[in-house]
């Protein structure tokens, strides 16, 4: 065994963002780039040697390639075990279920998760814990700190592992292990959900489906769940085949990137329920006949039906959402007589919540919802829990929502984003708001006066631990809300998200276009933000 240490240099612009380090593929072929920050990664890690490590990722272009430098940079740094998924594929959810189930130290995962793929597209690579949950600030912190200051990587020279074939292999004194990418995952999932009930609805013969995996890394977990498992019709997954460009589509399960599905489901003759995933499977979009559910509402529909799965039957602990996502699940937390949390934007502020037992379901209005059987939001598990509450209820997804906002009143909710704009732009349109921030309480837009205006800050109710600056938040007397946030998941420019909210208790007023009952917030929005002048953008990229 030949164990080589390489000499390098840093580069400046390895700082991990929510959700690992994400940059356009041609900068991490450069000579050392990705060997550097997996040596950052190893060398900020103390007691693996020995240990098991799980490696994966959502297929996109340059994954195959970057997991054999991760081998043999694991077996060089002394990891006893590796467990990495058939043709280098594991979901980010499928990730942390192994991680947790075969007790691994950690995880490396390699996915840029909803952003688009190929040779000059996006790549990613994050550090899961050994809670199988994305690692916290203070190890974020101390890799970038590593990559700052790193001189060598170590590297074995050996062939290349086989990874289209389920077996044991050695590298060096390493075991690497490829394992089937679904079964851990499918098993787990049967687990959770009433899979005799919703297979009863799957082949019932009157109720339809459709799935778009977008060409991503949930096809074969679809297809093994949907198709084979719980019997619906070959065919249900639609674009289920993962491709390392996505079939050159954007992989992010929106109104606007899903749009094949929003066509078959707001078309002639319908199917009864759809949903599309991401890039690497950890966000959902869920659609009834000719109905969107917003994932604020997502959340809140499941968490007040939770007891018609299985694995909740006894009730929640606690419901956690990121502070832009709307108030909506705050109203049945309220009715269950549980705690909601309001935390920052990034799901690794969930994993001290679940790990402590105050929260079961947690969601993010960036399509992400999640429980405690993981320490990632989970697209499918999303889908299979919607599932799971129609066969119970024998009512369409509209009527279960409709019914919902009767009991609970509806949150109006719409996220505007401005994708790609300039980072000094991004970064005075915030400045500038910070500046009137002071000044804005108390202060009349209309019929809207601002109650409080903040830059949110959380300290966490676990570790104590305190994250500062996550969004600018406008508050007004009557509960509406205007959240202004840059987003860390981008690779290119800045994304300049816009969140508006208003509460409507009133029945007969819940069947408003939100984008007719937000116009007075979105006009608010730009007049406080002036973002039309800052993003030099006279409308927003997305509209979700």
């Amino acid at each position: 065994m030949n164990i080589k240490t390489i000499p390098t240099q840093p580069f400046a612009d390895q700082k991990p963002g929510t959700s690992g380090l994400r940059k356009k593929v041609p900068v991490f072929q450069q000579p050392n780039y990705l060997e550097n920050f997996v040596q950052a990664i190893f060398d900020s890690l103390e007691g693996y040697q020995g240990q098991t490590l799980v490696v994966g990722g959502d297929g996109r272009y340059y994954n195959r390639q970057a997991i054999q430098i991760i081998l043999k940079m694991a077996a060089a740094n002394g990891f006893g075990r590796v467990l990495v998924g058939r043709g280098g594929i594991l979901s980010t959810p499928a990730a942390s279920c192994v991680i947790r189930k075969n007790q691994a130290f950690g995880g490396i995962i390699l996915s840029a998760s909803h952003n688009p793929g190929g040779p000059t597209e996006d790549f990613g690579i994050k550090y899961n814990i050994g809670n199988g949950g994305p690692a916290p600030e203070k190890v974020t912190e101390a890799i970038f700190a590593q990559s700052k200051s790193i001189s060598s990587y170590k590297l074995l020279e050996a062939s290349d592992v086989d990874l289209d074939k389920v077996g044991s292999f050695k590298l060096g004194e390493m075991a690497v292990e490829v394992i089937d990418s679904v079964n851990d995952y499918a098993q787990l999932m049967e687990s959770l959900f009433d899979f005799d009930r919703i297979r009863e609805l799957l082949t019932n013969g009157r109720f339809r489906m459709c799935m778009d995996s977008m060409h991503a890394v949930t096809g074969p977990y679809a297809r093994r769940l949907f198709e084979q498992r719980l019997g619906a019709p070959l065919g249900t997954v639609m674009n289920g085949e993962p491709l390392e460009d996505f079939g050159r589509g954007h992989p992010d399960p929106n109104l606007v990137y899903a749009h094949d599905l929003v066509e078959i489901l707001f078309g002639n003759d319908a199917p009864d329920f759809g949903a599309a995933s991401d890039g690497d499977g950890d966000r959902n979009m869920i659609l009834g006949r000719q109905f969107f559910v917003t994932p604020s509402d997502s959340l809140a529909v499941l968490a007040a039906n939770a007891t018609l799965a299985p694995a909740y039957r006894d009730g929640l602990a606690g419901i956690a959402r990121s502070m832009p996502t709307s108030q909506a699940a705050d109203r049945v937390a309220e009715k269950l007589g549980i705690d909601c949390y309001e935390t920052p934007t990034g799901w690794k502020f969930f994993g001290n919540l679940l790990d402590a037992g105050k929260a079961t379901l947690c969601g993010e209005e960036s399509f992400g919802t999640g429980s405690n059987h993981v320490r990632e939001k989970d697209g499918l598990w999303a889908v299979l829990f919607w599932l799971n509450v129609v066969a119970a209820r024998q009512q369409s997804v509209e009527a279960i929502v409709k019914e919902h906002w009767q009991t609970y009143g509806r949150n109006y909710y719409s996220r505007h984003d401005y994708e790609g704009v300039e980072s000094d732009r991004a970064n005075s349109l915030v400045a500038a708001l910070h500046e009137q921030m002071p000044s804005l309480k108390g202060k009349q837009f209309g019929s809207y006066t601002v109650d409080y205006c903040d830059d949110f800050s959380y300290t966490d109710p676990v570790d104590g631990s305190v994250s500062k600056n996550q969004g600018i938040r406008i508050g007004f007397t009557d509960g509406s809300r205007i959240v202004f946030r840059l987003s860390g998941t981008g690779t290119q420019g800045a994304t300049v998200r816009v969140y508006l909210e208003s509460y409507e208790p009133n029945a007969a007023n819940h069947g408003l276009d939100p984008q007719v009952a937000l116009k007075d917030l979105i006009s608010i929005a730009e007049e406080v933000a002036q973002i039309r002048h800052f993003t030099a953008m006279n409308q927003p990229t997305v509209i979700t």
